[in-house]
């Protein structure tokens, strides 16, 4: 968990770039991440989440 979100780092969708701090428009960004190295797998990370609630999604049908 964050806890300064300000100050966390975020990885700009549109860009492509990590950020540290609230530098790009919302709609812009994915975050909070605590590390840059967190950041930088955040493409990565969206792809697990969902293919994760794909699966609890079929459980759930």
């Amino acid at each position: 968990m964050v806890d300064d979100i300000e100050h966390a780092y975020w990885y700009n969708m549109r860009t492509g770039e990590v950020e540290h701090g609230l530098l790009s428009p919302s709609a812009d960004r994915v975050g909070p991440f605590q590390t840059r190295a967190e950041a930088e797998r955040a493409l990565e990370k969206l792809r697990e989440n969902s293919a994760k609630w794909a699966e609890e999604d079929a459980a759930d049908a």
